[in-house]
């Protein structure tokens, strides 16, 4: 009897963990809608989980995808549904409405033997998994959003003062108007016209490189800079324009304001499995109270690029890869980003 009950609590814990794992794949064909490539594939899920003799989703437009052989009764069951966003039913079928945010967004329809309490049980777990791929859809659109955003966030007073100083060299130096003008060239490539999601540690590093001669440029004597970064992070890929905001907010809130001169430190370096990248400068710092506003967006309109960055990296890498700022009143600030050295789905393009 003892061996007995250890045996059917083996089947049952590896049943569950069989729905658990089809849910999931469930989950993962939806993440695209009910017009994405893998809705079928979530109705064979749905039927196989519910042993349903046959299972039919179907959208807004009536096109339905079966796993199972399909009935004109379960055709008919789909177009009641959408008139009537409501329950309805045949002898052996159920259908029921899918709502995404109290918005009707399609039908699933059950055939076979299968209880009404599993059958409403699976709809809301289709539902909820539409629900969170319309949420990552939005998130991945406000993302886009907010890289264009800071796309168009150069400042037109270093744009200015840059080229105020490339302008004084070209008599004097003509040399070194002809390399600063390239770095400007460079700095406004990169920051303009790039259209990839991700980028390399490598490219990042030199749209630094060039932002920084240009500010070595304009502030003379003021600004000292010292780049350090490991060869073996030089590959990894990270979004697009995290690292260059950070230096331009250390150098325009951190030295600009102060009256000595001012150090900017810029390290990349492997850390196990992660890739740790950090800006540092001896600049006037701030309250740390004030730096968790601005991470919120709540602070300087002027850092809006640092919770830009937060909130990128927050996205695509999970909550734990915000950014960490520590400052404090006339003790600088550094700004530490930490992102895995290899994460599927991001790759430089």
């Amino acid at each position: 009897m003892v061996a007995l009950r250890r045996s059917r609590g083996r089947a049952d814990t590896e049943d569950g963990a069989d729905a658990l794992a089809i849910g999931r794949r469930i989950a993962a064909d939806l993440r695209e809608g009910l017009a994405g490539p893998r809705v079928r594939a979530a109705a064979r899920g749905v039927r196989r989980i519910l042993n349903a003799d046959a299972v039919v989703i179907a959208d807004l437009t009536g096109t339905a995808h079966w796993a199972g052989t399909s009935t004109p009764a379960a055709v008919e069951l789909v177009d009641e549904v959408l008139r009537t966003e409501a329950h309805a039913g045949r002898p052996g079928l159920t259908a029921m409405p899918l709502h995404v945010h109290d918005e009707l967004a399609g039908v699933l329809v059950v055939a076979g033997q299968v209880s009404q309490k599993a059958a409403r049980e699976v709809a809301a777990w289709v539902t909820e998994a539409l629900e969170r791929g319309r949420l990552e859809a939005s998130a991945d659109v406000a993302a886009q959003a907010e890289l264009r955003a800071l796309r168009a966030e150069i400042s037109p007073h270093f744009i200015y003062n840059a080229l105020t100083v490339i302008a004084s060299f070209v008599r004097s130096d003509p040399t070194r108007a002809r390399e600063l003008l390239l770095d400007f060239a460079d700095y406004t490539r990169y920051s303009l016209a790039r259209h990839g999601e991700y980028t390399t540690v490598a490219d990042e590093f030199r749209a630094i490189e060039a932002y920084l001669a240009l500010q070595r440029a304009v502030l003379g004597e003021r600004l000292r800079v010292q780049v350090r970064v490991a060869p073996e992070v030089l590959a990894v890929a990270i979004p697009y324009l995290v690292l260059q905001p950070l230096v331009e907010n250390a150098i325009r809130h951190g030295i600009e304001p102060r009256l000595a001169n001012g150090l900017v430190l810029v390290r990349g370096e492997a850390d196990a499995t992660e890739c740790v990248i950090s800006v540092e400068d001896d600049g006037i710092g701030m309250e740390p109270t004030l730096a968790a506003d601005v991470l919120a967006g709540r602070g300087d309109p002027d850092s809006v690029g640092l919770a830009n960055v937060d909130r990128r990296l927050r996205t695509v890498y999970g909550a734990y890869y915000g950014l960490v700022v520590e400052t404090a009143p006339a003790a600088g600030t550094r700004v530490i980003v930490r992102v895995p050295r290899f994460q599927p789905g991001v790759v430089a393009t």
